[in-house]
C-alpha cells in the first residue's frame, strides 16, 4: 500500500519535468561574421634570441674547447703535449668567461682497489688543474675530485675501454 503513492508521486514528478523541456530549433542560427580587418605584421622591435648554447654555460664550453676532458696513460697522472693543447683551448675559454668556476673529475680505470683509484683520480684533476692555473686562470675558480673508477665513461674490460676511462673532465659549475 506505501509503495502506490510514492510510485504515483515519482511518476508525475517525470511528466511534469517533460512537459518543460526544451525543443531544439528547427534551424541553428548563422555563425557571426567577422567584420575585424586582418591585422598587419609589425616589425619586430625586440632583438632576436640568439641560437646556440647560453654563452658560459657548459653547451657553449664544450661546444666552444678542443675537448672537454683529457686522457692519460696507466697508472699516470703526467699532462702530455695532446693534453697540453686541450687545456690551453679551456684557458682561452675561462679567460673569456672570468665568472665562471669549474670542477675537474678525475677518473680511472676499473683495475685497482677503489683506494688506489680514488687518489690517482685526484692526482689527474690536480694535474689538470695545476696546468690551467699555470696558464694564468685562477686557481680558486677550479676545484677537483675524484670519481676513481666509479663512474666509468665506457664499459668494458678491454684496453680501448680502459683508456677512454683514464680521464679528467672539465665541467662548468653552474
Amino acid at each position: 500500500m506505501r509503495k502506490a503513492p510514492i510510485l504515483l508521486l515519482v511518476t508525475s514528478a517525470a511528466l511534469a519535468l517533460s512537459a518543460c523541456a526544451k525543443k531544439a530549433p528547427p534551424e541553428l542560427p548563422k555563425p557571426p561574421q567577422d567584420t575585424a580587418p586582418t591585422p598587419t605584421p609589425t616589425p619586430q622591435t625586440s632583438t632576436p634570441t640568439p641560437s646556440g648554447p647560453r654563452p658560459g654555460s657548459q653547451a657553449d664550453f664544450v661546444a666552444s674547447v678542443t675537448s672537454d676532458r683529457i686522457f692519460f696513460d696507466t697508472d699516470k697522472s703526467d699532462v702530455d703535449d695532446a693534453d697540453k693543447a686541450t687545456l690551453q683551448s679551456q684557458a682561452a675559454w675561462l679567460q673569456k668567461y672570468p665568472q665562471v668556476r669549474v670542477t675537474i673529475e678525475g677518473h680511472c680505470d676499473e683495475r685497482g682497489t677503489r683506494e688506489y683509484n680514488l687518489a690517482l683520480g685526484e692526482r689527474r684533476a690536480n694535474a689538470a688543474k695545476n696546468y690551467l692555473a699555470s696558464l694564468g686562470i685562477d686557481a680558486g675558480r677550479l676545484t677537483v675530485i675524484s670519481y676513481g673508477k666509479e663512474r666509468p665513461d665506457a664499459l668494458g674490460s678491454d684496453e680501448a675501454s680502459w683508456a677512454k676511462n683514464r680521464r679528467a673532465v672539465s665541467v662548468v659549475v653552474e
